[in-house]
Formats: C-alpha cells, sequence, structure tokens
C-alpha cells in the first residue's frame, strides 16, 4: 500500500498505540516522555488526545519545552503517515502572516518514523505530501532543521527540495548544540 498523510482519527487509534508500546515515539526530542504521555492521554481521552493533534488556532495552550520551561504556542497540526499502518507522524506549525518563526521553534516541521518503516521512502513521501497540503497558507517557504550528522533527515529535505541555510546553535530550551537549517521555496508571499 502507498503511504499517505491522514488526519488522526479514532480508527488509526490502535496501530498508533501499538508504535507507542513497542517503543517508538513521534518526538526526537523527548521520546521516552512523549511516548508515555500519549499513550496515556490517548487512553484517558482519545477525543481530546486527536483534537489535540488538530489546532490551527493554537487554543490549547503553551507548549512545554525539553528544558521544562513553557513557551507561546503556535497554530499547528500533525498528520500521520499510514499505510494501512501507521508508518510514523509529521508535524507542522506557523506564524499566521509571516514565515518567520520565533527562535525556541527549530522549524516549520517534524517528522519521525517507526523503525521498522524507515529507509523506505515513507519520510521523503510525507515531507513531499505536507508541502502540498501547507501550500494553500500562501508562506514562501518552510523551514525544517536538523543535526548535522542526520544524514537520513538531511536526504529526506534535500529530496523535497530542501536548500542549505546556515549552521546555528539550537535554542537553550533545547539544550544548545548545534543544527542545520534548511528552507523548501512554497511560492507563497506573507
Amino acid at each position: 500500500m502507498q503511504v499517505v498523510l491522514v488526519r488522526p482519527g479514532r480508527e488509526h487509534l490502535p496501530s498508533y498505540r501499538a508504535a507507542l508500546e513497542r517503543g517508538w515515539s513521534p518526538d526526537n526530542v523527548s521520546p521516552r516522555e512523549t511516548a508515555a504521555h500519549e499513550l496515556r492521554f490517548s487512553l484517558e481521552d482519545p477525543d481530546g488526545f486527536l483534537d489535540a493533534l488538530d489546532d490551527p488556532t493554537a487554543k490549547n495552550g503553551p507548549i512545554k519545552m525539553p528544558d521544562g520551561s513553557t513557551k507561546p504556542r503556535l497554530p499547528g497540526f500533525r498528520r500521520w503517515m499510514w499505510d494501512g499502518e501507521i508508518c510514523g507522524s509529521i508535524g507542522f506549525r506557523w506564524q499566521p502572516g509571516t514565515a518567520a518563526l520565533p527562535p525556541h521553534l527549530l522549524g516549520h516541521a517534524g517528522y519521525n518514523v517507526v523503525p521498522w518503516k524507515r529507509r523506505q521512502g515513507v519520510a521523503t513521501t510525507a515531507l513531499g505530501l505536507l508541502l502540498v497540503e501547507i501550500t494553500p497558507l500562501g508562506l514562501p517557504y518552510l523551514e525544517v532543521t536538523t543535526d548535522p550528522e542526520n544524514v537520513g533527515s538531511i536526504a529526506v529535505i534535500e529530496a523535497n527540495g530542501g536548500v542549505f541555510v546556515e549552521h546555528f546553535t539550537k535554542d537553550a530550551s533545547y539544550g544548545g548544540g548545534p543544527g542545520v537549517r534548511y528552507r523548501i521555496a512554497l511560492g507563497g508571499t506573507p
């Protein structure tokens, strides 16, 4: 089956929970904490969990950073990579009217593929599908960051038209450290 992006729904939850139980996490920064939280939240309040994944008005309040601090939430949503079962998760956040992001956000998009589906083109396909979905928002570009040694993620970004912008130091809330920033042209004009 072909990989598609789906808006998370109740019909996808069993597969998503199974991936979390196998040790996967949609979060590359705080994977264990995020996986435990999402598993618990999805079991205790499935509808609330699913609603929180689609937040285009930033109604869900501040976000907790890896260092424990909180920052204002931006509008955003998550889609699940799906081929009949969960393949991974890709998220998008933005500030209406501008492509700029606050320093505490590493990029517009973040993704993570379940280990048993990696190296099969899943992330490359998912990022391409996300680009199509967000084009109507009118952003001139999508900014994506990764660690300099993450050659797999760099390949995914470049396969989708990503152009290297800079080496940078991550925000202190992420513990600092090196990062690389790429931009993918979208053609909008905010």
